[in-house]
């Protein structure tokens, strides 16, 4: 099962692959919908945001990303 949210500059959705660790310092690929391809972000922040939580981190491009993940992502 995948950990659904968005990306927020776009609004796409995303998806986090099961097993993968969502941390500070770790690299992370997710699924973008609206661009159809995985995009990799290096973690900078990981925080709980109302009843979700929203991921920062920086791309490959130098780029910040936002991600809106639906719940705890368990």
């Amino acid at each position: 099962m995948a950990w659904d949210g968005s990306d927020s500059s776009n609004c796409n959705g995303v998806e986090i692959e099961k097993g993968q660790t969502v941390r500070r310092g770790r690299e992370v690929e997710f699924y973008d919908h609206g661009a159809g391809s995985f995009r990799t972000i290096d973690v900078d922040s990981v925080r709980r945001s109302g009843s979700g939580v929203e991921i920062e981190g920086t791309d490959s491009d130098g780029n910040a990303v936002t991600l809106d993940m639906d719940g705890s992502g368990e």
